[in-house]
């Protein structure tokens, strides 16, 4: 390491004292840290080498990279996010660049390994969130090891090489946030027009459109051909849904008597492998099944890994008009989903008034609830108003309907 010298030296040679000059605690010791977007969209057999090529610019004479950390993942994940994919992926990739891991794996190594210098091509290698490649700098400074950037000026002031470096992130930054913008605009576009997002739903199969415009092969080679949910050929699947969704309306069953009921009478309910708890409730919350193309119901990148945060339903995308057959009405998912949240939160009285409902509805009758104390509830049913416990045992819904039918 080179000592550098204040151009402000003493009056008199003090170079034979001790402390004249700060010695080098630990060597310097150089790793490479790059990314690539996706393996489709991007080549990492040559951009990878390329980032490598800059990047060993800023390495000094006769120096060379200790090590090489690099993933092929998206700029957006967090650092806890990247370099998940399998082994067998990055080596079937072919990159002509030795591979010790991902980000994460250098900020966690970096002390162990000794680095003192980290050096990519320019900070949006690291990530394209600001706040990510700060958190990644800062971990790394505390560590003792200076993260360099091949792009900017060498030489100069601090404080000139710090405004190019944000400048630098901040336009990254921008960057990232356009593109989610483009890119979840023709994703809602994509779920106005009716074409499907995912794994088709198990009543359904996914189609190719034939009267989709047809998009030209560009420098990826050809687009993916957009696809509607069309009904699966066996129609026993339609009649399984459409059960599981009625227990759940009317008979107010949980997931376990729904697999109960459904795996009684395999050759009417058909599975390829078992019903499971997760399958079962998926269907009762899936609006797919009422006929529309819905979106955005999961933040795929914000939630924990294998489990999305879910999103308001404020925040859905449904297509205008039905784009495929429906299984239930759009009325028939809503209170499924009204009846999961009284079973969800556990709510005895939510569940014994949907029963009431339900009884009195089958004659003409609406049930309103007036007002309530601790105990009982005043209801409004039809022209007249009665007061029930809460909840309401079965036996008082009956004398309910009972009263109701010989009313004159």
């Amino acid at each position: 390491m080179t000592v550098q010298f204040s151009p402000f030296r003493p009056p008199i040679d003090l170079s034979d004292l001790p402390n004249f000059a700060q010695a080098p605690h630990r060597p310097r010791r150089a790793v490479f840290v790059g990314r690539v977007s996706t393996k489709d969209n991007q080549n990492p057999a040559t951009s990878i080498p390329r980032q490598v090529l800059y990047s060993s610019a800023r390495l000094e004479s006769n120096e060379e990279f200790a090590a090489y950390f690099w993933d092929v993942e998206s700029g957006m994940l967090p650092p806890r996010l990247r370099g998940l994919g399998s082994q067998e992926m990055y080596k079937a990739l072919d990159v002509p660049v030795p591979r010790d891991g991902g980000l994460q794996d250098l900020v966690e190594q970096a002390e162990q390994l000794g680095v003192t210098h980290v050096l990519a091509e320019r900070s949006d290698r690291l990530a394209r969130a600001m706040l990510t490649s700060l958190v990644v700098e800062h971990e790394l400074e505390q560590l003792g090891v200076e993260v360099v950037y091949a792009n900017e000026p060498s030489g100069g002031t601090e404080s000139g090489r710090l405004r190019t470096r944000r400048y630098g992130q901040v336009e990254a930054e921008i960057y990232r946030t356009t593109m989610m913008e483009m890119s979840m605009g023709g994703q809602v576009q994509h779920a106005v027009n009716g074409w499907n997002h995912g794994y088709p739903p198990y009543p359904y199969i996914a189609v190719i459109d034939e009267t989709a415009p047809r998009q030209q092969t560009g420098r990826f080679g050809e687009a993916r051909p957009k696809k509607k949910l069309a009904p699966h050929p066996d129609p026993r699947r339609f009649d399984a849904v459409r059960e599981l969704h009625r227990l759940r309306r009317e008979e107010y069953l949980k997931a376990a008597d729904i697999i109960k009921v459904l795996a009684s009478d395999p050759d009417r309910y058909p599975i390829e492998n078992r019903w499971t708890h997760n399958l079962v409730e998926g269907l009762i919350a899936n609006p797919k099944l009422t006929g529309y193309q819905v979106y955005n119901r999961k933040a795929t990148r914000t939630g924990k890994p294998g489990m999305p945060r879910r999103n308001p339903l404020s925040e859905w995308i449904w297509s205008p008009r039905i784009t495929h057959e429906p299984v239930i009405s759009l009325e028939e998912w809503k209170t499924a989903q009204e009846v999961t949240a009284g079973l969800k939160a556990g709510a005895a009285e939510y569940i014994s008034l949907q029963q009431l409902r339900t009884a009195v509805d089958a004659l003409g009758h609406t049930v309103t609830v007036v007002r309530g104390s601790g105990t009982h509830r005043l209801y409004q049913i039809g022209d007249r108003q009665v007061v029930l416990p809460a909840p309401i045992p079965d036996p008082l819904i009956q004398q309910v309907v009972d009263d109701l039918r010989t009313a004159p």
